[in-house]
């Protein structure tokens, strides 16, 4: 029986020790994915962060697109755009770049998305913008490029900003035309999230292209399927560690809880292949969205690849809509 009993105490104390190690091992990973998702400064522009990039979001961009999307980012850094900056409902000191069009019928404001540029998501679209007469303002979102913070919110604290950025353009640029909220990726998971909010009157309509439902349920996605880890405990650890750092946790607000509440007339976009942000999350947004509400899926098309690889039908789509709700 001794023997017995010290064999089960072997036993339990190898369990008890291994269990240790995978929590021990659980969190450091854990900690290391939630600095790159969050933390300005995890994630320089190295070759080892670019194939990191890569493989969360689960694709490359072709070389064709990249020579687009590099001639698109010539032309807005080419541009005559003003550089501008605001203080944020926290103090936080953040920056943007308005590009005038000669007659504006109505201004953009154009978020962009998860360690990305305003001239790197929307360079290609700005001539069709400007051309068509928008003006635009192009914030950098916090905790990236040239805004202040440390951190980034996956929309759940930029929501704010985009509403402090419409107060800009009502007050400085002494505007009451209709203004369009825009926004790729985390930048129209922003502008969605935004409906929530006390929005003035004549921000008459809203762009978003592929956003996910929740910071919570994108890094589930990427976890699960990019990465090929259970996210069970890693989530309950990520929700955690997000608190902590941003005040507020991954799962506390969503696009879909936003867009029951939502009654400004919504422009959802998505690729059909997006390997990033799946595109059953639009049709989860478009389904819950209270508003008056449009959907583009464009076939073939990656993650924010819709207007490369289907520029006409976009552009068309984006007419109709002004056209609608000017």
């Amino acid at each position: 029986m001794k023997k017995f009993e010290k064999r089960l105490l072997l036993a339990a104390g190898t369990l008890t020790i291994g269990a240790l190690s995978f929590a021990a091992s659980s969190y450091l990973l854990t900690k290391k994915l939630v600095k790159i998702a969050l933390e300005r400064d995890a994630a320089k522009d190295t070759p080892e962060m670019k194939k990191a990039k890569d493989q969360l979001r689960g694709y490359e961009e072709s070389e064709e697109i990249l020579q687009m999307m590099n001639d698109g980012r010539n032309y807005l850094l080419e541009a005559d755009t003003e550089t501008v900056s605001i203080k944020s409902y926290d103090g936080t000191e953040l920056i943007g770049h308005f590009y005038p069009a000669k007659n504006p019928k109505r201004i953009i404001i154009a978020m962009h998305g998860w360690r990305s540029s305003w001239v790197q998501d929307f360079g290609s679209i700005a001539a069709f913008w400007n051309e068509n007469d928008c003006s635009v303002l192009f914030p950098e979102q916090r905790g990236q490029g040239l805004s202040g913070g440390n951190y980034m919110g996956f929309g759940l604290m930029e929501r704010y900003d985009c509403k402090e950025w419409i107060q800009w353009v009502k007050e400085e640029k002494n505007f009451s035309g209709p203004i369009y909220l825009a926004g790729v990726s985390m930048g129209a998971a922003t502008v969605l999230m935004a409906s929530n909010l006390d929005l003035p009157e004549n921000v008459k309509g809203i762009i978003a292209d592929c956003s996910y439902t929740s910071p919570h349920e994108i890094w589930k996605h990427v976890i699960e399927n990019n990465l090929r880890i259970s996210y069970g405990l890693h989530g309950i650890i990520a929700n955690d560690m997000c608190r902590r750092k941003i005040q507020i946790g991954s799962k506390d607000f969503s696009t879909v809880d936003a867009m029951r509440e939502n009654q400004i007339p919504t422009l959802f976009i998505h690729g059909s292949d997006d390997h990033f942000v799946p595109v059953e999350m639009t049709y989860e947004n478009y389904k819950a969205c209270a508003a008056e509400k449009r959907l583009l899926i464009v076939p073939g098309a990656d993650h924010g690849m819709s207007y490369f690889v289907n520029k006409e039908e976009y552009e068309k789509n984006l007419l109709q809509f002004f056209s609608d709700f000017d």
